[in-house]
């Protein structure tokens, strides 16, 4: 496995789908329902997640394909997509590409089980994470990366799993200054990988700048 890989993917993964900064999030959503309804929020989430990112690593290039859009070209608007995320993660904003404007999060407080809507499509799954999946996986070149991809798919989706299954306990550990550092920490990494993947697209996309 190429761990370089793995971990450049996992790091990106995990601070998009951020289990502490949407942990939350998840609790205000399930706030009417027992521990035991809680839990079982989370498994039906921790499935359509696992659904969802099979479909978009098998069918992902093929859309691109579909559309005529490069992978360099994708990975460019990915790139700044991401960026901008980072960048609210940063100033402790919640990102609209993910979370909704403020009449969309009306709506899903709303929703009777949010597993499906909102909290997988568009919190967790939303255009970042598509993005990040898409984008790796057209870099993956042998066996050794492509393990490392669905090594780092799988640890990012069993991270986020364990964060909100025990959701109830870490809620009275966790306090607001944790949460505060988490996503900040992550909107750096963030932006980061942001950088290296619009630069990387730039230097393909135009030859004359490498």
């Amino acid at each position: 496995m190429d761990y370089a890989f793995f971990l450049k993917m996992f790091a990106a993964l995990f601070a998009m789908m951020n289990p502490i900064a949407n942990l939350p999030v998840f609790l205000s959503l399930t706030a009417d329902k027992t521990p035991a309804g809680q839990r079982a929020v989370a498994i039906t989430l921790i499935v359509a997640l696992v659904v969802g990112c099979c479909i978009i690593a098998l069918a992902g290039n093929e859309i691109l394909a579909v559309f005529g859009i490069s992978l360099d070209a994708f990975r460019l608007a990915g790139g700044f997509l991401i960026l901008l995320i980072a960048l609210n993660l940063i100033s402790g904003e919640q990102s609209k590409a993910h979370h909704g404007t403020e009449k969309e999060q009306e709506h899903h407080a709303s929703q009777e089980n949010p597993a499906i809507y909102p909290l997988t499509v568009p919190i967790l799954l939303g255009p970042g994470t598509i993005s990040t999946l898409i984008i790796f996986r057209g870099q993956a070149d042998g066996l050794a990366q492509e393990v490392a991809y669905g090594a780092a798919a799988a640890a990012s989706v069993v991270l986020l799993g364990v964060t909100f299954l025990a959701a109830p306990f870490l809620e009275k550990l966790l306090g607001q200054t944790a949460t505060s550092v988490m996503s900040r920490l992550m909107g750096m990494i963030l932006a980061a990988i942001a950088m290296e993947m619009m630069v990387s697209s730039l230097k393909a996309l135009l030859p004359g700048l490498a």
